[in-house]
């Protein structure tokens, strides 16, 4: 029986899912963006928008939560994480790395889940800029009143 030209491109997209060497998962927090890439290596390192890790995330304690997911979760293996994040503030991309991170640690091993879930890095955080309203100065700001 010959192959349809729709059955070729599936097979050649199922090969090619089967050769991915790295899990892609992506973050958000506020504005901030995170797409995540992990692959199995020697040793943790960490590459963000092309640049390590403490050279992006000059304070510590920002470079500290982004590679929390890692850490924390106490995985046998050892990843290298390359990200690209887009948007919001230092601290909201911090915190989407990290979302993005745990993501793809639960697609590689889903026994990972229980204790990262505990750990709380799977709640998208929803809290966000409140949109300013018409007739108010700021979201909830309004103009002083006066009585006459």
């Amino acid at each position: 029986m010959v192959a349809t030209k729709n059955e070729e491109n599936k097979i050649a997209k199922d090969s090619k899912m089967e050769n991915k060497t790295y899990i892609e998962a992506v973050g958000r927090r506020k504005t901030a963006t995170a797409r995540v890439r992990i692959t199995e290596s020697a040793k943790n390192a960490f590459i963000v928008n092309d640049k390590s890790l403490e050279d992006y995330f000059k304070v510590k304690e920002l470079s500290e939560i982004a590679s929390e997911a890692l850490t924390k979760s106490k995985t046998p293996t050892h990843f290298s994480v390359s990200a690209k994040i887009k948007g919001g503030g230092v601290s909201s991309q911090a915190e989407a790395l990290r979302l993005g991170i745990a993501r793809a640690l639960i697609i590689y091993d889903k026994e990972l889940r229980k204790k990262i879930k505990g750990l709380g890095f799977l709640k998208r955080d929803p809290r966000a800029k409140e949109r300013r309203k018409f007739g108010l100065k700021k979201a909830r700001k309004a103009p002083q009143w006066s009585k006459r």
